[in-house]
Formats: structure tokens, sequence, C-alpha cells
């Protein structure tokens, strides 16, 4: 799979809100920005936060933050950048997140750096909570 025009939207938005910023003395933001796509044709963006200790978070956790917020759990489409708008791909934990908030999500579309696009499923191939056939 390759990308598509929802992509190209989605790159521009979640660059318009990436950018290293400092916090405080030890606090960081935007280094990688994140654009989701929703079922019902929302976009949600959101930053990485980095602090000490791990208590930050990535940029895809605020943008699924803004999505539950806003009273949706169904991602169709994400991508990620870093510097230069260049996508990165969630990490593992960020991963597990998202296919936690729906089931549906595991077949999110993800935009990788080489330009090709796999789903959730595709990037957590062995899913301890993959639903089994009959489950509602």
């Amino acid at each position: 799979m390759t990308a598509d025009k929802d992509f190209a939207l989605l790159i521009e938005r979640a660059s318009a809100v990436q950018g290293n910023r400092q916090l405080s003395r030890s606090a960081e933001a935007g280094g990688v920005g994140a654009a989701l796509l929703t079922d019902k044709g929302n976009i949600y963006t959101g930053v990485c936060i980095d602090t000490p200790c791990s208590m930050g978070f990535c940029a895809e956790h605020a943008a699924a933050a803004a999505m539950v917020t806003a009273g949706e759990s169904r991602i169709v489409k994400l991508v990620a950048v870093g510097s230069g708008s260049i996508p990165v791909p969630p990490c593992g934990r960020c991963r597990e997140f998202l296919v936690q908030l729906d089931d549906d999500n595991r077949f999110c579309r993800v935009l990788l750096p080489d330009g090709s696009v796999r789903t959730l499923k595709e990037l957590l191939p062995y899913m301890w909570n993959e639903p089994k056939e009959g489950d509602a």
C-alpha cells in the first residue's frame, strides 16, 4: 500500500504543530507532531512532551487524547512527523495504546518513513488481545 491525499493532509497538519520548543529548564515539546483521521472525518493533532523521569508522552498520545476528549475513539489513518516533516513510525507503546482505544483501530493505516502504509495490526502482529471469531 502507498500513501494517498489524506496522508498528504495529515502530514501538513502534523508538520504545522511539530517544532521543538523549550517548556521549562527540563522539559521540551514538539520534537514530533502527529495527526490522526477518525472514522467521522475529523483530524486531531498533538505533539510529544519530553520530560525527565519518563513522565512525558508521545505526539500520538496527545492526538488520541484530543480525539477521546471530543468523544471519538476510531482512528482510520495516522501520521507522525519529525524534523523536516519526515514521517516516523509510532513506538511500540503508542501502537499498543491506540489499538486499545477501539478494537477497530487495529485496521488504522499508518504512513511509514519509506512512504509505505501498514495497519497497526501489521505493526503489532502478535496482539495479546486480538478479538476472536464471534467476539462482540
